[in-house]
């Protein structure tokens, strides 16, 4: 090998080369920043029902923690969601009321999750969700339940360009 040929030959990719993350693709020990707070993704969920996936990634800042959920429909959706105290009950109601708001059922089903991070004492779960939504279309509340347990989070649609995704590893 002579002395030209080793600075103009082709550099291998490394294995440990990170590779850039959508919302879509973002692993446990990343960071996003939303609202320009920065927050490590300590939990992710993947869900499916039937054919169709979508993702909810745990994001924690001190002692905050907010949920961003991503999703391919037409295109993509993304939202940013808080737990909140509601009592709701299966069968699901067809409306829920909230804060003085009124959600409205717009999808039902069941989908099996796959967990990881904080969120992997639920691999291999079967969740009940429902999405509502007000009547503007500005606010949801997706409910899910989790064996005994029904969890309601309060959300907001939120743009890509509006997060940040910094590569953990």
């Amino acid at each position: 090998m002579g002395l030209f040929s080793k600075w103009f030959q082709k550099s291998k990719p490394k294995e440990n080369d990170v590779k850039a993350r959508t919302p879509l693709t973002i692993q446990v020990g990343d960071i996003v920043t939303y609202d320009l707070v920065d927050y490590e993704v300590v939990g992710k969920i993947t869900y499916k029902d039937g054919s169709y996936k979508w993702f909810s990634y745990q994001l924690l800042e001190g002692r905050n923690t907010i949920w961003l959920s991503a999703e391919m429909d037409d295109e993509l959706e993304l939202g940013i969601y808080k737990t909140v105290s509601l009592s709701v009950k299966e069968p699901f109601p067809q409306q829920l009321e909230f804060e003085g708001k009124t959600y409205h059922l717009e999808e039902e089903g069941k989908a099996n999750v796959m967990g990881e991070g904080r969120s992997e004492n639920i691999d291999g779960r079967v969740t009940h969700y429902g999405d509502y939504s007000d009547v503007d279309g500005e606010q949801y509340l997706s409910v899910e339940t989790w064996g005994t347990e029904t969890e309601v989070s309060l959300g907001t649609s939120v743009e890509e360009y509006e997060i940040k995704i910094l590569a953990g590893s």
